[in-house]
């Protein structure tokens, strides 16, 4: 088992955390990885606010070689894209966030730009026909 930086992107934002691997498990260390995140550990479970999540059920999730990122990610609802060659993760929006938007047929907002670099917002086209078109490399 060995420790290597880790950048784990959230909102945009890249978080430098160590990170460790044992067989198939990816873990990042506990304190800057719930503080990128905007969580605290206490006795209750994982809180955000006065929000809490037990985890007195999931005795894996945390340990003393951190938390399971993965894990965690199912947890909040919060989809992983993990690239481990790379030593790289995103982390997405709830999805819960989502669903009645999708459900309703609302896209979630969100910006990009053209290729000239001027930035489009999605919600800048609404009342207006759109054709999205995503495509991925792999």
């Amino acid at each position: 088992m060995s420790t290597t930086p880790f950048t784990l992107i959230d909102q945009g934002q890249p978080h430098q955390i160590d990170a460790t691997t044992k067989g198939s498990t990816l873990r990042l260390a506990t304190e800057p990885l719930l503080e990128a995140l905007g969580w605290t550990q206490k006795t209750e479970g994982l809180c955000q606010g006065d929000i809490c999540i037990p985890i007195a059920n999931r005795p894996d999730l945390i340990t003393q070689d951190g938390v399971d990122l993965v894990a965690l990610g199912e947890l909040l609802g919060r989809p992983i894209a993990l690239d481990s060659d790379e030593s790289t993760a995103s982390i997405g929006e709830e999805t819960a966030a989502n669903t009645t938007l999708l459900a309703d047929g609302i896209a979630p907002d969100f910006t990009l730009p053209d290729l000239s670099g001027k930035q489009h917002t999605l919600s800048s086209f609404r009342g207006k026909k759109v054709l999205l078109i995503a495509y991925a490399s792999w």
